[in-house]
């Protein structure tokens, strides 16, 4: 298997907790974790699996790293890369857009031409509304890490497991 880049933003740390605890989960593979605001433009050429975690902040927007990225993120050639999301928000506080940003990167990714892997079933929450779901399914890992944290190791493990076999 190729090297993984583990890529994320964080503002209070529980996204960076949950990329590292990635990491170390897959401490067999060589995985490189970065803050987003690390990453320039051809950055991505030395990946071809690349993990990108996102927390969604207020009103279903980018958290603060990945908005200020957003506009060099949206022209980065994504062709032949394997891709994985995981997102977190808080579904309780913000029902209406529960992990929205996950949905932004998500469509960004696509654009740019990465193959997405990793949906996760919508089962055991509840919101009313996201734009990380696609035909019943989450684009990548949800978490929420307010209202279900004690669910997070375990959903972890599950969807690395999952992911893991699609990567080069």
């Amino acid at each position: 298997m190729s090297k993984i880049a583990l890529v994320y933003g964080s503002s209070t740390g529980n996204t960076e907790k949950i990329a590292r605890q990635i990491q170390n989960f897959l401490a067999d593979h060589e995985v490189d974790l970065y803050n987003v605001q690390e990453c320039g433009v051809d950055f991505y050429s030395d990946y071809d699996n690349i993990i990108f975690g996102v927390s969604t902040w207020g009103e279903g927007d980018l958290q603060d790293d990945w908005d200020s990225y957003e506009k060099k993120f949206a022209q980065i050639d994504l062709s032949g890369k394997t891709v994985a999301l995981f997102g977190l928000g808080d579904q309780e506080e913000y029902s209406d857009n529960y992990l929205d940003a996950m949905g932004s990167v998500y469509d960004i990714v696509i654009k740019n031409g990465a193959s997405v892997i990793g949906a996760w079933e919508n089962t055991g929450y509840d919101f009313d509304e996201s734009t990380a779901l696609r035909d019943g399914v989450f684009v990548g890992l949800a978490l929420d890490e307010d209202n279900q944290s004690k669910l997070t190791d375990a959903r972890v493990t599950q969807w690395l497991g999952e992911i893991l076999p699609s990567f080069k």
